[in-house]
């Protein structure tokens, strides 16, 4: 395992995470370059204009993830209850008019310095780094209290309720997912546990059916047939994607979906171009990669548990679930098999908020190796083993 020196110590890193990480910010953008470059002439008179946006967003990415990771877990846990009011804060600002960003109906983003930025994906961010030290703090409230639950619940319900009025459902649903599971890994009671999970999920149903266009979205998505060229155009078009790919592909840049057929094929829709281009092949690498992502995230997590780095360990459960979840409802959306959802697919799809935090969502990760791969060169083995 490679190590660099960092602040008076080492830092580990792991190369499995390494790989994987690179692997699919590398596909990625590969990917997102082939889906874009018509959209760049159209928009901006510039085929590389995304390409090159892109790469800025990686490069700023890696270099703000660099800050993360050398921040040691301790800042991190004394400050969770500060970034996440902060991210409350965000979501507030996003709504006052003038100030937040309005694309397709939703105004989800602040521009800062010429770059948009998702305030949802940094309130993602600050809700792991919250509920690990919450359920750190919290442990036998959380396991045998129910109040031990709502507390943070509550203060999750107010973030998702401001998500709502974006309008970004898909958001709100990663944050409860991301507190819920953490909750239930720290240990939660499994009967408390279903009702929340149920009152959530009626919660939900209550959403969309009292949504016009969100219960449209899953009636179209139930039948995109029925009505091919309006509500159920983007699925049908994903759909032709993955039927005109076949096993290896139509090759990369010889897909046409992409071209003004398939909506939001840089962004949302990116796992559709790859299935066109890439083919089978592809669609199960990517799979693969994000498995990979999701079991070493968790045997960091598990690693991190048993040297008693509690807070650690659930930061990495939460980032675990927080890769699994949304990479899991991306690629979901484009096969057809959940309702649309504005979820980017993690490292891969185009976006500066998006990539920017990702990147130092995997930073954390990898400080929380680092700092268990320290401390376990600090142990005996006789005394690891015994």
């Amino acid at each position: 395992m490679k190590a660099l020196r960092a602040q008076g110590g080492r830092f580990h890193f792991d190369p499995v995470l390494l790989s994987v990480s690179a692997a699919l910010l590398l596909i990625g953008y590969v990917m997102v370059a082939s889906a874009s470059l018509h959209l760049g002439i159209k928009m901006a008179g510039d085929g590389l204009y995304y390409p090159v946006r892109q790469l800025v967003h990686i490069g700023l990415g890696i270099i703000f993830g660099g800050g993360v990771a050398a921040v040691p877990m301790r800042v991190w846990e004394e400050n969770g209850p500060k970034l996440f009011i902060a991210g409350l804060l965000l979501l507030i600002i996003v709504l006052i008019p003038g100030l937040g960003v309005k694309v397709n109906g939703s105004v989800r983003w602040l521009s800062l310095g010429g770059m948009r930025i998702q305030v949802s994906e940094v309130v993602k961010f600050f809700s792991v780094i919250y509920m690990a030290g919450y359920v750190t703090r919290h442990q036998d409230s959380v396991q045998n209290s129910a109040f031990g639950l709502l507390k943070p619940l509550g203060l999750f319900s107010v973030a998702s309720v401001l998500l709502l009025m974006e309008p970004d459902f898909g958001s709100a649903v990663v944050i409860l997912m991301i507190a819920m599971g953490i909750m239930f890994l720290a240990g939660a009671r499994l009967s408390q546990f279903i009702v929340l999970l149920s009152a959530i999920g009626l919660l939900a149903i209550l959403l969309v059916y009292f949504s016009p266009y969100r219960l449209v979205r899953v009636t179209s998505f139930m039948d995109p047939w029925a009505d091919p060229l309006k509500s159920g155009f983007q699925l049908v078009q994903a759909l032709i994607s993955f039927g005109r790919g076949e096993w290896l592909g139509v090759g990369l840049g010889s897909g046409v979906q992409k071209l003004f057929y398939l909506p939001e094929a840089h962004t949302d829709f990116l796992f559709s171009v790859i299935a066109e281009e890439l083919g089978l092949v592809g669609v199960v690498t990517v799979i693969g990669l994000f498995s990979l992502l999701v079991w070493r995230t968790f045997a960091i997590a598990a690693a991190a548990e048993q040297v008693g780095q509690r807070f650690s360990a659930f930061i990495a459960y939460g980032l675990g679930i927080w890769f699994g979840f949304q990479s899991f409802v991306n690629m979901g959306v484009n096969m057809g098999i959940l309702p649309t959802k504005g979820l980017t697919l993690p490292l891969m799809s185009y976006g500066g908020g998006s990539m920017m935090i990702m990147c130092c969502a995997v930073a954390l990760l990898f400080r929380v190796q680092s700092e268990v791969a320290e401390i376990n060169a600090g142990i005996p083995k006789r005394s690891r083993h015994g």
